[in-house]
């Protein structure tokens, strides 16, 4: 049923915004709490359809005259352990790197130390992997234009998650919109890996943004906007989130839907769905929350924290003297197919990804940036489970930004970056006083943090336009140092997808094992000229210890001519190994080398 929002709405919210935004300012100057902590309302559902048409038109008023007279920055926020779960023994073999122990993370490839999962070239592809000389294709489960596809396994399960979009028009004064579309979660019977057999199907409108499995629970995030073009082309309309499970179709009810009463320029509708991949019989559970743009996400073994930038903030820099960023945050307690929201808090600043994140011990950890007109500033925050500041480090590397954050029990990594590397160890043993125990400061920066050992971090970053890996010693907090000499990938330019996407860094101390991919365009300067002289891409191959460092083992590539040098499709994306044998992947093939000494061993076409 369609229900119409008309354009044209009364603009006399816009005053108490102002009003409120005045208020703030002051209390800021005053060094009291922000409004948005002081008077933060407790989650609440709507009466009715009504009430949540009037709040998302009244809302988007206030956005839409402000928008006429000023301009908008733009947001500068977004969004490790091994899990194997087999029914039967396998050879030892590499898991996806995640960020928690237990909390498994949905990836483009999976194994199980037999098989591979791989999401490629339009198919989600079962390949018998192991041993390798048996190595082929099985199976290919069919996408039909899904994007941005991702799997889970567990036992005889395999999970597909994806979106389909479809592209939307966007009125004069509207708030974006990007797309449409729907999201799924399809659940597949592979008992039989040469014969997958589809068990069930849930689909929701909008886009999936995040998940998560743990023990036989996949939690799901799908986020939609919360209006959209009508059928008449002349107004909006609200548009309710839709659950089908297995074809058949649920509106979600405005009486269901959670939200905070904070104005923003752009509203969507947050879904967490809990789907049981092992038992078909089971009804996926789900809660709606109405929010603002959802950046990142954090999981524990019970709770998922979401975080929304708070653009209700983003006012004329005249009223408020300076942009006022913040970050919401909504904890939500999971427990099989219970998904509970029990609180919801704030903090200063914007986060950069889920490693900024962390919950320990009853307390849940957080580190932002915060830009002003002149400025930046780091903090990191500490929140009991009521998501309540209970303590905080402020005013970390002035003028810098957080580029990449680790937590490890009691302590807390940092790494600022404007013209060096500001290593910090941060102690957060105590949750009231947390404390900066010792920095390090370096050439370039480390945009991923992954612990070696207690007192070893591995860092992945650059240096000028290199890649440069580093490893921090960290046994003395208040002195750390380089373990090791750094290295650095050198080439006029070289990159690592690691910088972007931790799911492709591969790390196996027992194995004294690094690999990750990487890219280099080779330049060469005559005259005070720039000369393109070639490039690579591949996989490189590392020995790391505490007492040799870095030592490059080899490289592999999948691009071995020139038919296929500037084929994307060749580029390798993700690295693992089974017992003794390294795989690389790219779209279009994989790659099987001995782990020792990297020969070749078996090549398996995947398109």
């Amino acid at each position: 049923m369609q229900r119409d929002v008309k354009k044209k709405t009364a603009a006399y919210g816009v005053a108490a915004v102002l009003l409120a935004v005045l208020l703030t300012s002051v209390c800021y100057h005053l060094g009291v709490q922000p409004i948005t902590q002081r008077f933060f309302s407790q989650l609440k559902t709507f009466t009715s359809y009504e009430e949540l048409e009037n709040f998302l038109k009244t809302s988007i008023e206030q956005a839409r005259q402000l928008e006429q007279h000023y301009l908008f920055p733009l947001l500068r926020g977004a969004e490790v352990g091994t899990l194997s779960t087999e029914t039967k023994a396998a050879p030892a073999h590499s898991t996806t790197n995640i960020q928690v122990a237990g909390v498994d993370e949905a990836d483009i490839v999976k194994t199980d130390g037999e098989y591979l999962y791989v999401v490629s070239g339009g198919n989600v592809s079962i390949v018998k992997a192991y041993p390798p000389n048996q190595a082929r294709v099985l199976s290919k489960i069919p996408l039909n234009g899904t994007g941005n596809a991702e799997v889970y396994f567990k036992g005889d399960k395999l999970a597909v998650l994806g979106n389909r979009y479809l592209f939307a028009t966007r009125e004069y004064w509207m708030p974006y919109f990007p797309y449409t579309g729907e999201a799924f979660v399809k659940v597949y019977n592979i008992s039989d890996r040469a014969n997958p057999v589809l068990a069930r199907t849930v689909i929701l409108n909008g886009t999936l943004s995040g998940s998560r499995l743990i023990d036989d629970y996949v939690y799901a995030v799908f986020k939609q906007q919360a209006i959209g073009p009508s059928s008449n082309e002349t107004d909006i309309e609200v548009n309710l989130p839709k659950i089908s499970i297995n074809s058949v179709v649920r509106e979600v009810e405005p009486t269901e839907i959670h939200y905070v009463n904070v104005t923003d320029v752009s509203y969507d509708f947050t879904t967490v769905v809990a789907v049981n991949i092992i038992n078909d019989a089971q009804e996926p559970t789900y809660e709606p929350f109405l929010t603002g743009a959802t950046a990142c996400m954090y999981v524990s073994l019970s709770n998922m924290y979401l975080t929304v930038p708070n653009t209700n903030t983003w006012f004329p820099l005249e009223i408020i003297g300076g942009v006022r960023e913040e970050t919401l945050i909504y904890r939500i307690r999971l427990d099989g197919d219970k998904i509970v929201c029990e609180a919801e808090g704030n903090v200063s600043g914007y986060v950069l990804n889920q490693f900024s994140m962390d919950e320990h011990n009853g307390f849940f950890r957080i580190a932002t940036t915060e830009w002003t007109r002149e400025t930046s500033t780091n903090s990191l925050f500490i929140l009991n489970m009521s998501l309540n500041i209970v303590g905080r480090l402020e005013n970390i590397a002035p003028g810098e930004r957080i580029y990449s954050a680790r937590f490890m029990g009691d302590r807390c990594y940092l790494v600022t970056f404007r013209q060096i590397d500001p290593f910090f160890v941060i102690d957060v043993g105590s949750p009231t006083q947390p404390k900066v125990l010792g920095e390090l400061k370096i050439p370039g920066f480390s945009g991923y943090l992954h612990p070696y050992d207690e007192n070893h971090i591995i860092g992945v970053g650059k240096q000028d336009t290199n890649v440069k890996l580093s490893l921090f010693n960290v046994t003395d907090v208040t002195a750390p140092k380089e373990a090791v000499p750094s290295y650095i990938l050198q080439g006029g330019w070289s990159d690592s997808t690691v910088l972007t996407d931790h799911k492709a860094f591969l790390s196996d101390k027992s194995k004294q094992l690094l690999v990750l991919p990487v890219s280099i365009n080779w330049i060469e300067i005559i005259g005070g000229g720039y000369y393109y002289k070639g490039s690579w891409q591949g996989a490189y191959v590392f020995n790391i210890t505490l007492s040799g460092g870095f030592v490059l083992r080899g490289n592999v590539t999948h691009r071995e001519n020139d038919a296929n040098q500037w084929d994307s499709g060749y580029w390798v994306k993700r690295a693992l190994y089974i017992d003794d044998v390294l795989y690389t992947v790219s779209e279009k093939k994989i790659k099987a080398n001995d782990l020792e000494d990297l020969a070749f061993i078996k090549e398996i076409g995947l398109i």
